[in-house]
């Protein structure tokens, strides 16, 4: 089957998002998400966005849609914006943690974007923010140059075709590693369940927690499983906070 993204161009409606100049974050996110979906698609990645006008929709609302399209990948699109103009200019994305394909598909983005001609500033972990918290699959906020910085904005403008190659480019690199590359990664169980109600029951008490817990289906089973890590040592961690937390768990590849 195909892998399925979910493109979420930030803020909209009423929320314009950071403005600068009469600028608005709101319409350089849903021109920008509107140029990458083509692209994935050309490169046989279905693609679902969580709005294509200019309409408004909570976090959590965006974070709904992608739940139930039960989507592969949630990438978020902005402009970032400093409390000074044109002192801070360049690129970063944000994640729940900085573990697993998320994070890998973070730092392909940026890296794909400082070929544009951005700065890197990084990819950093957000996890109070409700559209990296609440999906229940890999997430990536991408804040595509500072709004209130001419550079970034003179950047955005001239390259923008490019730049929304450049985050295809990284969301397509990182969905292309190799399965025996994926096979090498470790989770911590939490349940598995015959009754997919049970597992979905754990996954949100575990989300409330701040746990991003997802479900994966198998042998007619639906078993809980949070992280997704390269090391039996970061996995490990992860399960001396759920067991302090009073779960029952294991470690699986």
């Amino acid at each position: 089957m195909p892998v399925t993204v979910m493109l979420d161009a930030g803020h909209g409606g009423v929320n314009p998002g950071a403005v600068y100049e009469g600028r608005q974050e709101k319409d350089d996110a849903l021109a920008l998400v509107l140029a990458i979906g083509p692209i994935l698609q050309n490169n046989g990645i279905d693609v679902l966005y969580t709005r294509t006008t200019d309409v408004y929709q909570t976090p959590l609302q965006k974070a709904e849609l992608a739940n139930e399209a039960d989507v592969d990948y949630f990438v978020s699109i902005h402009r970032n914006s400093f409390p000074e103009d044109n002192v801070v200019s360049g690129v970063e994305s944000l994640v729940y943690d900085l573990s697993g394909v998320k994070y890998e598909m973070a730092q392909n983005i940026n890296a794909q974007l400082e070929t544009v001609g951005f700065v890197d500033l990084g990819v950093k972990a957000r996890p109070n923010l409700i559209v990296l918290r609440r999906t229940k699959m890999p997430a990536v906020l991408v804040e595509a140059g500072f709004i209130n910085s001419n550079t970034d904005n003179m950047l955005f403008d001239a390259n923008f075709q490019a730049i929304a190659q450049a985050i295809a480019d990284g969301i397509i690199e990182t969905i292309a590693v190799q399965p025996e590359t994926l096979e090498s990664r470790y989770s911590v169980q939490v349940g598995a369940f015959r009754n997919r109600n049970y597992a979905e029951d754990l996954q949100e008490e575990l989300m409330e927690m701040d746990f991003p817990a997802r479900i994966e289906r198998g042998d007619g089973y639906f078993r809980v499983r949070v992280g997704d890590f390269r090391t039996i040592d970061e996995a490990s961690r992860l399960e001396r906070r759920l067991k302090r937390a009073g779960y029952q768990t294991v470690i699986v590849t």
